[in-house]
């Protein structure tokens, strides 16, 4: 690793720091069936050969009815606090986090977008180029189910397939029996749409790192093999060009040989 990227990943908070790949919130309610970074990712990562992954921010967006706690869900995992005094977002707040990854250096830009629909014309305007889509509902407030699928769409217009979340959130709100039948209902949604579900509570801080971590290690393993596999085509190329010259400098050779073959004849 270079001596820039190395002090990078150094300068990183021991709670940001990935070795292992996370595991789903159910394996059954995620179309990544990925239980560790792909063997590319690892060896270009040992070989310090990860591109400019390490030196870009990748973004994440995060869209949502009014209420449903996005907000509490940023400041959970940035800050590691919760305030219970709710105050909605106006327009776009965003918060910028490192990571270490297998000793790599990683940067997530999170954009907390306001839910009110007079927002909506200047929040829809940051989704685009968003590497991570989150669409949060309340696990509490069943109506907010019901806009998931219309987030999802107005999020991933603009983006270039990024990896996609359905979040519920407020889990500490509701009983084990009301959770499980909501969850049930919202798991098909998020199969339907591409998206792996978690349910997360912002106040008593349940899943919030396990969710970030899948989130980020998601997204960085998929940086890291679109950087070596678009590294990789130009030798390719080099590659045959290569094998045309030889074949041309064999074809030289030969005529060279039957000429001086033919002076020796006479």
């Amino acid at each position: 690793m270079s001596a820039t990227r190395k002090m990078m990943a150094q300068n990183v908070p021991s709670n940001r720091v990935i070795n292992s790949f996370p595991q789903a919130y159910d394996a059954q309610a995620s179309p990544y069936q990925k239980c560790n970074f792909h063997p590319k990712v690892k060896s270009a990562c040992s070989e310090n050969r990860t591109g400019t992954v390490g030196l870009k921010i990748c973004k994440a967006v995060l869209v949502g009815d009014v209420a449903v706690g996005k907000t509490c869900l940023v400041n959970r995992f940035c800050h590691d606090v919760f305030d219970k005094d709710y105050k909605a977002t106006i327009g776009v707040d965003f918060e910028v986090e490192k990571f270490s990854i297998l000793s790599t250096p990683f940067t997530l830009q999170i954009w907390d977008t306001a839910g009110q629909e007079r927002f909506k014309s200047i929040a829809s305007s940051y989704y685009r180029g968003a590497h991570v889509v989150i669409v949060v509902f309340d696990l509490s407030d069943e109506r907010s189910i019901m806009s998931i699928s219309r987030w999802m769409a107005d999020a991933t217009a603009a983006a270039d397939d990024p990896v996609k979340f359905v979040v519920g959130t407020k889990k500490d709100l509701v009983s084990s029996a009301s959770c499980r039948a909501v969850e049930e209902r919202a798991k098909e949604i998020a199969l339907s749409l591409g998206a792996e579900y978690w349910s997360v509570s912002a106040k008593t801080g349940e899943n919030i790192q396990s969710f970030s971590f899948r989130c980020v290690s998601l997204t960085f393993d998929a940086a890291v093999l679109r950087e070596v596999e678009t590294s990789g085509t130009p030798q390719q190329k080099i590659g045959t060009i290569k094998v045309e010259r030889d074949r041309a400098d064999i074809y030289e050779s030969r005529k060279k040989k039957v000429k001086l073959n033919n002076c020796c004849k006479t």
